[in-house]
Parts: structure tokens; C-alpha cells; sequence
């Protein structure tokens, strides 16, 4: 009786023991999903590629960008909001992130749909339009969905 007991005990450690594993395996597997979109923005941005930029957002009239003096709501009003902050290739100049900390946010099913991003942002550029700020933080939320990884809302200051 009492090897079966060990054996059982036994059995269940190994079986937690892989679960975490593997819900480790998927944090940094979504993690990196999230890094590899954030990679493709940024050589977007750095090729002066505004809707390669964009395709990081979800296109829906509910995204939403938060700057330091206004609010945008939907993708194509963010997106004309860039085209117009940045209008030439100058203007938008050489992209950055630094201090990225990304948290994902799973369910009490433990399905993770939703994350947040934080993290600063630096442009090196020559020439500067309607948007003036070279340097910031920012905080956006993600959801996955079937097209993958989107930004939901962005909050940049």
C-alpha cells in the first residue's frame, strides 16, 4: 500500500511538474511571437514604411491610440495620424525599443489571448514634422487573435 501511495504521489509530481513546464514553454513561445512583431514594426518603421507599421494593429474601428494631448479611435484614423506626424522619411528616422517588459495576461483557463507591453522608444532622426518627441515610453495591450499578435490600445507619452 505504501509503495503504491509513493507511486501515486510520485505520478502526480511528474505530471505538475511537466504542466508547468510546458506552460512555460508556451509563456516564452507567445512572449516571443509578441518580440518578433515588435522587430517587424521597428523595420518598418526604419524602411519609412508607415502601413508596415500599421499591420502590428489591429484594424478595427475600436483600436485605440492614446498620445499626450489627444485620443484616436480606429485604425484608420491612427494610421492618418502617423501619415501625418510623419510625413517623409526623414521625419520618421531610425525607431528603437528598449526596456521591453511584456506580461501576458491568460485567462483563469490558463489561455493567454491578451498581453501588455511596456517599454521606451527613441528615434534618431534629421528632420522632424508635426511630431516632435525623439524620445518616450509606452504601454500597449495585445490581443491574439486568428491573424496573430495585435495592439488593441496604444498609450504613448
Amino acid at each position: 500500500m505504501r509503495i503504491r501511495g509513493a507511486l501515486a504521489v510520485l505520478a502526480l509530481a511528474l505530471v505538475l511538474g511537466c504542466s508547468g513546464t510546458i506552460q512555460a514553454q508556451e509563456r516564452k513561445s507567445e512572449e516571443a511571437a509578441i518580440r518578433i512583431v515588435l522587430e517587424e514594426q521597428v523595420a518598418a518603421w526604419n524602411r519609412g514604411d508607415i502601413p508596415g507599421f500599421m499591420a502590428s494593429y489591429e484594424d478595427s474601428p475600436e483600436t485605440t491610440f492614446v498620445g499626450t494631448a489627444s485620443v484616436n479611435k480606429g485604425f484608420q484614423p491612427i494610421l492618418e495620424r502617423y501619415k501625418k506626424g510623419y510625413a517623409s522619411k526623414e521625419q520618421m528616422g531610425a525607431l528603437t525599443f528598449k526596456e521591453l517588459d511584456i506580461r501576458l495576461l491568460p485567462t483563469a483557463g490558463g489561455v493567454t489571448e491578451y498581453a501588455v507591453v511596456t517599454g521606451r522608444f527613441h528615434l534618431e532622426r534629421t528632420a522632424r514634422g508635426a511630431a516632435t518627441k525623439d524620445d518616450g515610453v509606452f504601454s500597449l495591450v495585445w490581443h491574439k487573435g486568428p491573424g496573430g499578435w495585435k495592439i488593441l490600445l496604444d498609450h504613448t507619452a
